[in-house]
């Protein structure tokens, strides 16, 4: 029997890992703190008696989710703390719960001589890319945001660990993960404010912001397809980004959002952070990953970034999160 951990499996992308998971009738460990993650996303999962909720923080590195380590096949580290905005006024927090919890949970690995790692990285550490679609060996990787800082300094432990502890790991960079289970991001924040005000739209930056977005069914197929390559490919780590063939703007999510909702004569207000019309300092303003290695092991996405996002929108239309279910 295969058992895995995964950390963060709690959350929006760790719970549909875990659904996978099961699927296949692996033994799994969720470890979650539920800052962001919840309990419901792993109900069905649960149901099948192979998952088990260890509710602890991975910065405690004395903490018991430690010992769910021993016996532990494949660990994916999923846990972090996603916000980008955050990470530019609050860098300490996203130090010690991006790369201080990813050092704690290597050591966890070579503690307990877990053999496999997949590890959620960013397509942010690539910072203001200059070459579209940007490829993994894209130079210089130079991050704007310490979120993005946080993900690349995680990248180059989980490689070091992989070289001197013989950690097989893959690294996957992500584009934006949008689906079922969303709770932050464009779209939570656009059908929180337009339920609130459905007159006017608050968009920040100036909307010409152009990136990415994958929907959680095709990064879970992706996920798959990557590890087998790992496990074939006789290195101690492989890096893969994982994201869409296209690219659509902010002003269009705003656009589709609105369609979604059904509303009529939404005036859409631009609020840019900067000279250049970011949503933020540390935002990316243009961000489209080339996938060709991906596409040469078999795999693509099977939506295109504006179905990804539609389908998206209907499924936060139709949850339970706070501030988004339907009147």
């Amino acid at each position: 029997m295969v058992k895995a951990v995964v950390t963060g499996g709690a959350g929006f992308i760790g719970s549909h890992i875990v659904d996978s998971l099961v699927k296949k009738d692996y033994d799994v460990v969720v470890i979650d703190n539920l800052s962001s993650g919840r309990k419901d996303f792993l109900m069905g999962a649960m149901r099948s008696g192979r998952v088990r909720l260890i509710l602890d923080d991975l910065k405690d590195p004395n903490g018991e989710w430690v010992q769910e380590f021993r016996g532990a096949d494949i660990v994916y580290h999923f846990a972090a703390n996603p916000e980008v905005r955050v990470s530019m006024t609050n860098p300490r927090t996203h130090f010690n719960e991006n790369v201080l919890a990813t050092f704690n949970v290597l050591e966890a690995c070579r503690i307990n001589s877990v053999k496999e790692l997949v590890f959620a990285s960013s397509s942010t550490v690539y910072g203001d890319a200059k070459k579209f679609p940007t490829p993994e060996d894209y130079e210089p990787k130079e991050p704007i945001s310490v979120y993005g800082a946080a993900k690349l300094a995680s990248e180059n432990l989980i490689i070091t660990y992989s070289i001197a502890y013989g950690i097989k790991s893959l690294i996957l960079r992500f584009a934006n993960i949008v689906g079922p289970r969303q709770s932050h991001g464009v779209i939570i924040d656009f059908i929180r404010k337009l339920r609130s005000n459905p007159n006017a739209l608050e968009i920040l930056g100036d909307g010409t912001q152009r990136k990415s977005y994958l929907h959680v069914r095709d990064l879970v197929s992706g996920v798959e397809v990557a590890l087998r390559a790992l496990r074939s490919s006789g290195r101690p780590y492989e890096v893969f980004n994982l994201g869409n063939e296209d690219w659509v703007t902010v002003k269009r999510i705003a656009e589709l959002v609105v369609e979604e909702m059904g509303l009529k004569n939404v005036e859409f207000r631009y609020r840019p952070a900067t000279p250049d019309g970011r949503g933020w300092k540390g935002d990316v303003k243009f961000m489209l990953l080339d996938i060709s290695k991906m596409k040469a092991c078999g795999w693509r996405p099977t939506m295109s970034s504006e179905d990804a996002l539609r389908d998206a929108i209907r499924a936060a239309l139709s949850s339970q999160l706070p501030g988004v279910a339907r009147c």
